[in-house]
């Protein structure tokens, strides 16, 4: 079934590749509630997402004790769900539900991209969880490193992507399974060394890395109860943290393994919109992940997303999304490099609100460099001013901008 059309365009295409294999588009929808049901899975085909990772599947008989409620919330300034928790584990359906599912989806979708995401305990769990995947057809597995599972032994309750020495042996083994099908190996940004650990997964023989994963949080702690957030008969625990407000994590988490390693990346975590894709594209990720964005506002973003990405290509002169992936990194440099600049704070009158946010911003965190006149229009003191920046973030009407002194 194909996407719904987007805008003619003749310069323009969306059609990716990735590790051998098409994708009609750079959007796929990441292992998560929205792929762990067969009918949902599939309306978000028909919906044009190019392709799903059904959601991380395990050997019969592990056990899955989900608690719920498992979802909370970060709300600032009256926005909602800038940032999501979750204390979901893996898929309750075990191997034998999913590898029916990947027969169904990739016969009545012959032209997306069907993957599913694994986790086991030991290499013979690992080791059958692909070979079961590899006869049902599946296009691409996807090895979660990055959830709680235990080090392998290494150290009890981390992750195997908290270790190089279990992420290269446990990639190893995947891949020995996998043989000429695709392994992306999904890690955590909670490590010391992001490309410690990227260096580990090709050193595995793994294909590719899914970067990354959410963040081990606490959501929050009711002031009236002091139970953690989400409270679960005045109980709770950490939770991995995702959508919108992560996505700094995840640009640098990209950013590190593109600048160091050469391996091919899948970009996830906090991508909501088509400029965020862009963003994760110039950093090097060859193709978008999304989660909480779709349980946030539903499959159809993916038009979005699509005609967002298209009409931005057209405005750049861009024919690919390869022609974007990467275009970042010659930019970022150790601190060392950076340029050293005299700026200077320069606010526009005549857009000013006079509200004194900018001064009072100064005044207790910058350099004392802005006085308020008695009609409250803001005033820069050159002496003191040393351009850090602070005034333009904090002003609500931006009227404020920094000026080069030559």
């Amino acid at each position: 079934m194909s996407a719904p059309a987007l805008r003619p365009s003749p310069t323009v295409n969306l059609e990716t590749a990735f590790l051998g294999l098409r994708l009609e588009n750079p959007f796929l929808l990441s292992a998560a509630p929205s792929t762990d049901d067969l009918d949902m899975a599939r309306q978000g085909l028909d919906a044009g997402w190019a392709g799903v990772v059904l959601k991380t599947t395990s050997v019969e008989g592990t056990p899955v004790p989900l608690a719920y409620p498992m979802m909370s919330a970060m709300e600032w300034a009256g926005r909602r769900l800038v940032g999501m928790g979750n204390i979901d584990l893996i898929s309750e359906h075990h191997i034998d539900a999913v590898e029916e599912r990947v027969r169904i989806l990739t016969r009545e979708f012959p032209a997306k991209l069907i993957a599913a995401s694994i986790m086991g305990s030991r290499k013979e769990d690992w080791q059958s969880l692909v070979w079961r995947l590899r006869d049902a057809g599946v296009h691409l597995i996807e090895c979660s490193f990055s959830c709680p599972q235990g080090s392998m032994g290494e150290r009890a309750g981390a992750m195997v992507a908290q270790s190089a020495s279990a992420t290269e042996k446990v990639a190893g083994w995947v891949k020995e399974a996998a043989e000429h099908t695709p392994v992306l190996i999904k890690i955590t940004p909670q490590v010391a060394d992001v490309v410690e650990i990227a260096r580990a997964v090709k050193n595995g023989g793994a294909d590719g890395i899914t970067a990354s994963n959410s963040v081990p949080a606490l959501m929050g702690v009711d002031i009236d109860t002091f139970a953690p957030i989400p409270s679960l008969g005045g109980l709770g625990t950490y939770s991995g943290f995702t959508g919108p407000a992560i996505k700094p994590l995840t640009l640098r988490t990209v950013a590190e393994i593109a600048r160091h390693v050469s391996i091919p990346i899948s970009g996830n975590g906090g991508i909501c919109t088509w400029s965020d894709a862009v963003e994760l594209f110039a950093v090097g990720a060859q193709n978008i992940q999304i989660c909480s964005a779709v349980m946030h506002h539903g499959f159809r973003i993916i038009d979005d997303l699509k005609s967002g990405l298209a009409r931005y290509m057209e405005r750049k002169g861009f024919t690919s999304v390869s022609d974007i992936v990467g275009k970042a990194l010659p930019h970022i440099v150790d601190h060392d490099e950076l340029p050293r600049r005299t700026l200077r704070s320069r606010i526009d009158e005549s857009a000013c609100l006079r509200c004194g946010v900018c001064f009072v911003a100064c005044r207790d965190g910058g350099h004392q460099a802005i006085a308020m006149r008695e009609d409250r229009l803001p005033v820069v003191d050159d002496e003191r001013c040393v351009g850090c920046g602070l005034c333009p973030l904090t002003c609500p009407a931006g009227c404020i901008r920094m000026e080069i002194i030559p």
